[in-house]
């Protein structure tokens, strides 16, 4: 029973993707274009950018006898239903992303630790195991009397490592087993990223379960908000949730992250980190930086689940997701009743139609022009208006208009012209209150000027491209009367 329950268990996993790509006819070819698509510890990539490297990569390939018959978008459509790549579109962003799944990270790391493996039981790996069960040994101890034995025991050790320092001075490890418990660090400090998007993947799971058992839930809409916010607490109380949370806390602690940092920067500044190698050294030194940028990543995608599935049952999307979920279980339901009646192959005489689109090359469709459809803006000329006497009267009695700087106006003319109409006086003295000049020039010469039976048009305006014009009643200032214009 062991065994067929082992060979259960394998054949589950031999269709995850993991396995899958191990498996792969191509798969030399694929993991290494995927190590190299995403070396340098990059994490995603924009569509056109992952085209584009591909499409070259590809072609490379062909050049050396390779069979890659497929184009690049046909590849990455390939790798996003194998489960070897995610697809996302982040926020704010112009294009959709591509990343590598958990799944296939860790069959890189499998692959790289494969063509590097380790010859031997390393000596900083069999001490970080004894060191971590002497430390749950203590931890889990409730013997008060054994705890302070051992709490003595390390402060005599203290006592001897003062005392040796002191005497003989600092007596620092060589430079072989730095070297190798530097690159144990770095080998689990890799294997982290990996974990992260594993905790990602298990949201998603989650946020996916959710949905689906929100769209099944027969409750009102009260109801189903109260499961929301109930689902919401079951993505952070799940173990994937549960441990993102503990490290996240951890990470984002600054005594803890300052510790990590100055370690960071003791140790690479070190003589024997000159023997580390390009990759290694870089890596140490963007380790934080890194860590927090994928547990960042985390964190939004949780955010983002919480106000995704908050959206969703408040929506009406939530409400066609349901419907069309009922749909599917009575069309089930009826075909499960009608099974033993009818043939799988037996004609039931229905048509059913089946929606489509029109299809049409790019080429038929014409650029918009603007201009095409812009209406005129010309304005015509209109006709100058008719001032009467009676009008200006009225104007004059509901305007305050400055006589004593028309007044001048008129004087300064006559002094130069023994006779001066309104269109003259306008000519030479710009109206400053606009039409209100106007009226004021008009109401002093029907009190102290000649009317006549004529017309003129008088203009008006800030300059000659947009004057105002109106016809009124020819007046005339004559010097003869200029002694009734006083200010």
């Amino acid at each position: 029973m062991k065994v067929l329950r082992a060979v259960a268990s394998l054949r589950g996993l031999r269709e995850q993707p993991l396995w899958r790509l191990l498996a792969a006819i191509k798969a030399p070819v694929v993991v290494a274009l995927l190590q190299w698509l995403y070396e340098d510890n990059v994490k995603s990539l924009p569509g056109s950018v992952l085209m584009e490297r591909l499409s070259r990569e590809l072609e490379d390939l062909r050049s050396t006898g390779e069979d890659m018959p497929q184009t690049a978008q046909a590849y990455v459509a390939d790798w996003l239903s194998e489960g070897w790549l995610t697809r996302r579109f982040p926020t704010g962003a112009s294009e959709e992303e591509y990343e590598l799944s958990a799944d296939a990270l860790n069959a890189i790391r499998f692959i790289l630790g494969v063509l590097k493996p380790r010859t031997m039981a390393t000596e900083s790996r069999l001490s970080l195991v004894i060191q971590q069960l002497s430390r749950l040994a203590e931890e889990t101890d409730t013997n008060p009397t054994s705890r302070l034995e051992a709490l003595r025991r390390e402060r005599d050790k203290i006592d001897l490592a003062i005392a040796e320092v002191e005497r003989s001075g600092v007596k620092p490890i060589p430079k072989a087993r730095a070297l190798e418990r530097t690159r144990e660090v770095i080998a689990l400090a890799e294997e982290l990223t990996g974990d992260f998007r594993s905790v990602r993947d298990e949201f998603d799971k989650l946020n996916r379960g959710l949905r689906q058992s929100i769209m099944e839930h027969d409750g009102n809409r009260g109801d189903v908000l109260e499961a929301l916010f109930a689902g919401v607490d079951l993505i952070g109380d799940s173990p994937a949730g549960q441990t993102f949370n503990a490290f996240w806390r951890l990470l984002t602690d600054n005594e803890q992250a300052q510790t990590l940092l100055d370690s960071l920067e003791t140790v690479v500044s070190r003589p024997f980190a000159r023997d580390l190698t390009t990759h290694e050294r870089k890596f140490l030194n963007g380790l934080t930086g890194a860590l927090l940028d994928e547990g960042s990543g985390v964190h939004d995608v949780l955010q983002s689940f919480a106000r995704s599935l908050k959206s969703f049952v408040q929506s009406r999307e939530f409400l066609e997701h349901r419907r069309i979920n009922g749909l599917l279980k009575n069309a089930t339901s009826a075909a499960i009743a009608n099974k033993d009646a009818v043939r799988a192959n037996q004609s039931i005489e229905y048509s059913l139609e089946l929606t489509s689109s029109t299809l049409k090359s790019v080429s038929q469709s014409a650029l918009y022009d603007p201009a095409e459809r812009m209406s005129d803006t010309s304005m015509a000329q209109a006709e100058p208006s008719e001032l009467t006497l009676d009008v200006i009267s009225a104007l004059v009695h509901q305007s305050e208009i400055d006589f004593r700087t028309l007044k001048q106006h008129v004087r300064d003319m006559l002094d130069r012209k023994s006779q001066v109409s309104v269109g003259e006086v306008l000519d030479n003295f710009p109206a400053e209150q606009g039409l209100g000049s106007v009226v004021g020039y008009i109401a002093l010469g029907a009190k102290h000027g000649e009317v006549t039976s004529g017309t003129e048009t008088v203009s008006w305006g800030p300059d000659e491209h947009n004057k105002r014009r109106a016809k009124v009643p020819a007046i005339y200032f004559i010097r003869e009367r200029r002694h009734e214009i006083i200010g």
